[in-house]
């Protein structure tokens, strides 16, 4: 590339005076085309003729439309590359199209599918899912209880309430609980499983139960004398002999299968003989036994009646009468007490009478009525004397009731109600009068309990009586006042004459009309 003659003078003068050599000559760097232009597009814009003349304007107009078209050509936009599916994702999708194929009903000509369903029966389709929760639930079982999910103990626990055997003895609350600590346990074929420490359920395989057989060993053909099954048990004690011996066989009379149990969930005293016949079995297949453990289910009780103490000593404490108390005494309550609902609308006690319990309010309110004779109108002039009931107040959620006329044998002087559904504890009058509860307590308890609403007289009834009356027979004066008022006027709220004639009604009639 020729240089300029000036930088070359200077170069040369540089080199005669101080004899410094002249730097090497460099040509310019290359520029490196982009990756995201169309330099072939960029050209082919940049030699459009029409914008490059200024002749014709419209040439000009077509010229500039052809390029704004033809500029966003020049970018090169890059293609947008999705991330790869892994293989796992693959056999996931694989899978569950499987699965949604398996699972579509078979549409098939045996009449016995559509017999099913006209009788409202399981489908073959139902029959299926419900094997496969089933294989799932075996599945989960194997596993240690700590090693299982939420989701996993929620199979368990629905499973379970399906076994007609546990439905039947525990609520949904204890097999809930009950769930994350039961296991299955795997038999082979011919083995002999004692029951003794829980309750078994037959998950898989067959078994039969064992019997008791009494032998005699004098006899050549080891012929059995008798054979007690597994409902009659009782045996003679004669033949309790040296020359007899007692074997426990597989009954021929009774198979255990699917779903049946064995065992008990009540814990065995040490002391205590149990009878092996009913709590024992042989295997006729290899077997998936499921175990609950009566120690678990001993905990569970006992956790639940140590809760249940807990909750009725703090309701009990909160009460006025008890919240002195000493913690013993009222501990002492709390175990005589047991919890109950009443619907709204229960009669506790009637007015005249002895309550049978003390109650402790834990939720809900009761209403207090007291008798008042009152007089009737009827017709001729005549007046008729009755017996009504008037509300003089509620007892609430904290409130105890029934102390007094238990333990002094007086009758209640007043009717409760519930109001709505109450939840109590109460405790009976044969807990609270018997040896259960000792002397100091109920003397403790007449000392601190008052009869309930036992500080209003009978004026008090009679005034709140005539008050009620009164009221009534006010209410009933007003709203007929007020009808003739505004018939008379032809005035109706929501009517337009309203606001014309509502400056021509008195002011004690306007403040009746607003109250209203």
């Amino acid at each position: 590339m020729p240089m300029n003659s000036l930088p070359t003078a200077i170069l040369a003068h540089m080199v005669a005076i101080n004899n410094v050599p002249p730097p090497p000559l460099r040509s310019i760097p290359g520029l490196r085309p982009s990756r995201n232009i169309n330099y072939g597009q960029l050209n082919a814009l940049c030699h459009i003729r029409e914008l490059q003349s200024s002749r014709h304007s419209s040439l000009n107009l077509t010229a500039h439309d052809e390029f704004m078209k033809k500029y966003p050509q020049i970018f090169i936009h890059e293609k947008t590359v999705l991330p790869k599916i892994s293989q796992q994702d693959e056999k996931r999708k694989c899978s569950t199209k499987t699965e949604e194929k398996k699972f579509q009903p078979p549409e098939s000509h045996n009449i016995a599918v559509y017999a099913r369903k006209a009788r409202g029966g399981p489908s073959l389709y139902d029959e299926e899912v419900s094997s496969l929760k089933f294989v799932e639930f075996l599945a989960i079982l194997k596993k240690l209880p700590v090693h299982r999910t939420a989701q996993e103990h929620n199979v368990v626990w629905r499973m379970l309430k399906k076994i007609p055997e546990l439905a039947s003895q525990l609520s949904d609350e204890h097999l809930k609980i009950l769930s994350k600590n039961v296991f299955s346990e795997t038999w082979i074929k011919g083995s002999t499983v004692i029951g003794d420490d829980g309750l078994y359920v037959i998950l898989k395989g067959q078994a039969r139960p064992r019997v008791k057989v009494i032998k005699s060993l004098t006899e050549d053909d080891d012929s059995i004398i008798s054979s007690i099954s597994r409902e009659s048990l009782a045996f003679d004690a004669e033949l309790k002999d040296s020359t007899r011996a007692e074997l426990y066989l597989p009954s021929h009379e009774f198979l255990l299968r699917k779903w049946d149990t064995f065992g008990s969930l009540e814990v065995a005293e040490a002391e205590a003989e149990t009878d092996e016949t009913l709590h024992s079995i042989v295997t006729e297949d290899d077997c998936e036994i499921l175990k609950i453990s009566a120690k678990e289910y001993e905990k569970l009780k006992l956790e639940k009646i140590r809760h249940e103490n807990v909750q009725k000593l703090k309701l009990i404490r909160k009460c006025p009468f008890y919240e002195n108390w000493p913690t013993l005494s009222v501990y002492d309550l709390a175990s005589l007490s047991k919890w109950k609902v009443f619907p709204p609308g229960h009669v506790l006690v009637e007015s005249g009478t002895v309550i049978s319990f003390v109650g402790f309010i834990n939720s809900g309110y009761c209403n207090i009525y007291r008798d008042v004779v009152g007089l009737m109108k009827q017709r001729l002039h005549k007046v008729k004397k009755t017996k009504k009931l008037v509300y003089m107040g509620k007892l609430r959620e904290k409130e105890s009731f029934g102390e007094i006329s238990i333990l002094l044998q007086t009758p209640f002087t007043c009717t409760i109600i519930t109001g709505r559904e109450v939840e109590m504890t109460v405790i009976e009058d044969k807990d609270i009068l018997g040896k259960s509860l000792d002397p100091v307590t109920k003397e403790l308890m007449i000392q601190t309990a008052k009869p309930t609403f036992g500080h209003l007289t009978e004026e008090d009834v009679k005034n709140e009586y005539i008050q009620k009356v009164q009221e009534k027979e006010w209410k009933y004066f007003k709203n007929k006042t007020i009808k003739r008022t505004l018939d008379c006027n032809g005035v109706l709220p929501g009517f337009g004459k309203w606001d014309h004639y509502w400056t021509s009604i008195p002011r004690n009639l306007k403040d009746t009309l607003v109250s209203y």
